[in-house]
């Protein structure tokens, strides 16, 4: 786990200097703080550098960029390839036996396969069907002067690009580009108003219309400096049309068979590995099997100071005490407050280079901290579970549609006009409100719609004239919607929920903000969750196993059963955060006050200030449920803050 940086640049570009690539490089130094390196070619125009996380094989002789035996291929990778010990065994076979390895690493297995691959004309696509893992890396042909970069199915690790006149830049983090030529001056407000909307921001777009993310499953040549042969190597399994499971008892069996056989395959490493335990059925799980392997495994919980079951949160210590009671394991406590948040946010939004505005960003920080500083390098997370087989309120909310959907559309928008007047206060009546927000809209919108904090025209009232003339119509929903376009009709509303989450809000919520703050600690996350074997099996489960009437992520509670509490497997579901909703009217008023204020939005440009003063009003006086746009618009004015006003002055 490290990071990664590079350039290719056309033939007559200006070049760039040796200086400035090393600053490149520092600039993503705690994502590897055991090593750094550089192959620096200036003749051809070319750099790569990383800084290394020594997890597999940390002697110096696995030190990256890496070169090949016959010095054509060069390599900087970032991630991990779990079956790297069988993908060696098939390269012997294939090489019968000629080759003598130099490390035990997996960066040299890669580089290995894609030679092999190259060299025979094979398939591009099945070389990366073959690596079971977590990954993004760049893989330099001295002879076909061609770079190649590539990243995992899921999207674990990120991995930004920027092409322009000059040439193609990539690194693991946005914040390596200044110092390569990439200025991040020109504002993508498409994407801010996807912040603003989801509080993350769906596909390849960043707050830079200069720099975007390579999608996840995807991959790309460069040639003199400009992409060329894009392809999708990878499709999730929804789209395969794959046979489902018959048998309940086969879909609980092979649950369990399947997620055991991820957590033991992701165990591999030279260094300690720990885990997070919210003490929810997902943590708890992997926990669980981790176990089985290794017993003395260090886990990790947060504890909120004001320890109130409130607004819908629930603190998890309890629970994750508990949990590790039961399997025996250590716990590791870290307390956080409202000044935790306020302390760590800037910080944060310069870790995340995206203005993501969810404070459970903060507590993976802080236990990656606390980890690291207990010498633990690897955590294995819970992170997927929700989102393969279900678990959110959403998709509670999608099964209770069909008691209302089958009426007329004038019905349904009375029910959307009636319930918008409810009370955010209380929250029972909140959540009404948000399940009948959309009842006016087609099927595959008002599935998007659970996604939104807040409504379009309540958005747009926010926005300063230059930021609504920038924007289309449906800039807000289009990579999805259009994704969703091309699936197939006989998914049913789960599925397709569940594809948009696979799809979107792991690679560009969840799956960024773990690496980008475990990594700014040197602390690699894992995902068994997300083990490409058992993603495959969740999509061949059907959709009543997985949200069974009122009870989310069914099969996945049936086939932990031996295991754990019933308390613990049938908690309620509460998020990985923070009773954001009742600081931000109490603890953090005066902060969010001081973030959003006249001058600073004046300066700023983007945003109405009048409507912005409004909107606190209205969310200080319960008419309006806006806590979560609050955040987004600080992180936002922080963003700009720090990559625009700050860092590269």
């Amino acid at each position: 786990m490290c990071g990664i940086v590079g350039f290719y640049l056309k033939k007559n570009s200006p070049q760039i200097k040796k200086e400035d690539f090393l600053k490149a490089i520092d600039s993503i130094e705690h994502r590897g703080p055991d090593n750094k390196g550089l192959y620096f070619q200036e003749q051809i125009n070319l750099g790569l550098g990383h800084t290394r996380l020594s997890i597999q094989d940390i002697s110096s002789s696995a030190n990256q960029p890496m070169i090949s035996h016959d010095k054509r291929f060069t390599i900087v990778f970032n991630g991990e390839i779990y079956n790297f010990k069988e993908l060696k065994e098939k390269f012997n076979h294939l090489n019968k036996n000629n080759y003598k390895w130099k490390t035990n690493s997996d960066t040299e297995v890669i580089l290995n396969l894609f030679s092999y691959f190259i060299e025979f004309g094979l398939s591009i696509k099945e070389f990366l069907s073959l690596l079971n893992g977590i990954f993004a890396f760049a893989i330099w042909d001295a002879k076909t002067e061609e770079l190649f970069l590539a990243r995992d199915a899921l999207g674990v690790k990120p991995l930004y690009y920027a092409s322009n006149k000059n040439g193609f830049i990539f690194s693991s983090e946005i914040k390596s580009f200044p110092y390569l030529g990439i200025s991040l001056d020109e504002t993508n407000f498409q994407a801010l108003d996807r912040y603003l909307t989801y509080i993350w921001c769906p596909g390849e777009e960043t707050p830079s219309k200069n720099i975007k993310k390579l999608l996840p499953g995807h991959a790309f040549f460069v040639k003199n400096g400009e992409k060329s042969k894009t392809l999708t190597w990878y499709k999730l399994p929804y789209l395969n049309n794959l046979k489902k499971i018959k048998k309940k008892k086969d879909c609980i069996y092979l649950t369990r068979k399947y997620l055991k056989e991820a957590v033991r395959r992701q165990l591999i490493s030279n260094v300690p590995i720990g885990a997070f335990l919210s003490g929810g059925l997902d943590s708890s799980s992997i926990v669980n099997f981790a176990r089985e392997y290794k017993t003395d495994i260090d886990c990790f919980t947060i504890k909120t100071k004001d320890n109130l079951d409130i607004d819908g949160f629930v603190d998890d210590y309890p629970y994750a005490l508990k949990v590790s009671k039961h399997l025996n394991v250590p716990l590791h406590v870290v307390e956080v407050d409202d000044n935790s948040l306020i302390n760590g946010i800037e910080e944060m939004i310069f870790q995340l280079d995206e203005p993501i505005a969810d404070p459970a960003c903060i507590n993976v920080l802080l236990i990656s901290q606390l980890a690291r500083k207990l010498g633990i390098k690897v955590l294995l997370s819970g992170t997927g579970g929700d989102d393969i087989f279900s678990g959110y309120r959403r998709h509670l909310g999608i099964g209770l549609e069909s008691y209302w959907d089958y009426l007329p559309f004038t019905i349904r928008k009375f029910l959307k006009n009636k319930t918008q007047k409810f009370s955010t206060g209380n929250p029972t009546l909140r959540r009404v409100k948000e399940a009948f927000s959309g009842a006016d809209l087609n099927p595959d919108e008002r599935l998007l719609n659970y996604f939104r904090w807040i409504s379009r025209s309540n958005l747009y009232a926010l926005y300063s004239e230059k930021f609504l003339k920038s924007l289309s119509k449906d800039s807000d929903t289009l990579p999805m919607i259009s994704y969703l376009s091309s699936v197939s009709s006989d998914l049913s509303r789960l599925e397709r929920m569940l594809l948009i989450e696979q799809r979107f809000y792991l690679p560009d919520h969840n799956l960024m903000y773990t690496d980008k703050m475990s990594m700014k600690t040197g602390v690699e996350v894992r995902v068994p969750f997300l083990d490409l074997d058992l993603v495959k099996l969740s999509s061949q489960i059907p959709a009543k196993y997985k949200q069974n009437g009122l009870q989310g992520k069914w099969v996945l509670k049936k086939a932990m059963e031996p295991y754990l509490p019933k308390d613990i497997i049938y908690r309620p579901k509460t998020g990985f955060g923070l009773p954001i909703r009742k600081w931000i009217k109490n603890e953090l008023k005066e902060w969010i006050s001081y973030n959003l204020s006249h001058e600073k939005i004046i300066k700023r440009g983007l945003f109405n200030p009048i409507m912005v003063k409004k909107l606190i009003e209205d969310n200080q006086n319960n008419k309006i449920d806006a806590g979560w746009t609050l955040l987004s618009l600080a992180c936002i004015e922080i963003w700009f803050s720090k990559f625009r006003d700050d860092y590269y002055l």
